[in-house]
């Protein structure tokens, strides 16, 4: 890099350098100390890589996000809610905000704005406000790496607590009220996602291919991520861990074999499907599982996850292990395991109690006799 002073006939001193782009840039100043002061800072920021081009952070935030977004390597459903989040929620705030305007203070208050809503939007809850703001926290930090903005104005702000909320499960009555309320064709997927704990896309998408009926197991190898022309289109599961096979209690072969004979379920096709054949979408299914789970009794927004909560609480009240209840739910580590129902694990001060009545307290009664 190559810089140097020069005095101008108006006696101002005018500093300029080469960056390493070999783009020249000049500055102005009264007293030679500071523009010597200026020239040795942009060179020190430039021999070590942090140099900003001023004009670099003229580029817009929607600029910098979609060429962010369409960057990565994302799911199909993945990259629909990526897209739908910074819409709606990262847009109208920064969109047309050239990225070097983009100050910390404003974050936190578009952070304090989502999480209390307004006359148009309501507020949004902690998670999602989480999701949001990693989003656009990552398109920032993009743009510190690209050299395009010199800091990131999303570190340090402070998002809304999140409260964890222990997992309820479903009673065995309210599991089987709702397998007698959705219409028959959906019976079986009930009775699969409550004695299985598979995530609803995978049994969206699972085929009878995947259901060993002599072996009694079933095979998650993919999940169901949309629906192209009434076709449907598969992704991986949500994890590596997610690459599991499951065993199937009788009650579970017993329903799929029903199913398969009413409903004629070709060799490869889905096992569940909505009335003109084709896959059943979130939506769709939404509008047929809400009325049943009022009818139910169960809380608003309770979904087809709660049978995956009520199929852990199953192993975990007949003594499975934290690896195996992992193992079985596919979760990625055994800390999201406990994470997510260590409540329901019998209390280890008990266990300790039990343990210790049953050899030194036996003996105590021993030598009582």
């Amino acid at each position: 890099m190559a810089g140097n002073l020069t005095k101008r006939p108006n006696g101002r001193w005018r500093a300029r350098f080469r960056d390493a782009a070999g783009k020249e840039h000049a500055r102005h100043f009264d007293r030679k100390v500071d523009a010597r002061r200026w020239l040795d800072e942009v060179t020190t920021a430039v021999v070590t890589g942090q140099y900003v081009d001023p004009n670099a952070g003229r580029v817009t935030f929607r600029e910098a996000a979609e060429s962010w977004r369409l960057a990565q390597v994302h799911r199909p459903s993945t990259v629909r809610h990526v897209e739908t989040m910074l819409r709606r929620h990262a847009y109208p705030t920064f969109g047309e905000r050239p990225l070097s305007t983009i100050r910390p203070s404003e974050v936190q208050a578009w952070v304090t704005r989502l999480a209390q809503g307004d006359a148009e939007r309501r507020p949004l809850a902690p998670a999602t406000i989480a999701v949001v703001h990693s989003l656009v926290a990552s398109v920032m930090k993009a743009a510190v790496r690209d050299r395009l903005v010199a800091s990131n104005p999303c570190e340090g702000v402070k998002l809304p607590k999140r409260e964890s909320k222990r997992v309820v499960p479903l009673t065995t009555e309210q599991v089987e009220t709702i397998a007698a309320a959705v219409p028959p064709s959906l019976r079986a997927l009930v009775v699969l996602a409550a004695g299985t704990g598979l995530r609803q896309g995978e049994a969206f998408g699972l085929t009878r291919d995947r259901v060993n009926f002599l072996r009694r197991e079933v095979t998650i190898d993919r999940q169901l991520v949309g629906v192209d022309r009434g076709s449907p289109v598969f992704g991986p599961p949500k994890t590596s861990a997610s690459n599991r096979v499951v065993p199937l209690p009788a009650v579970v072969v017993d329903a799929l074999a029903a199913h398969v004979a009413a409903y004629d379920v070709l060799a490869d096709g889905l096992l569940f499907t909505v009335d003109d054949g084709a896959p059943i979408t979130r939506q769709r299914f939404g509008h047929l599982w809400r009325p049943v789970a009022r009818e139910a009794g169960l809380p608003a927004g309770t979904g087809l996850h709660a049978l995956r909560h009520y199929y852990a609480s199953l192993l975990i009240r007949y003594g499975e292990s934290v690896k195996t209840v992992q193992a079985r739910l596919g979760h990625a580590s055994a800390a999201e395991t406990l994470d997510t129902y260590s409540h329901l694990w019998p209390d280890s001060d008990d266990r300790t109690r039990e343990a210790i009545d049953s050899v030194l307290g036996a003996q105590a009664q021993a030598v009582a006799r």
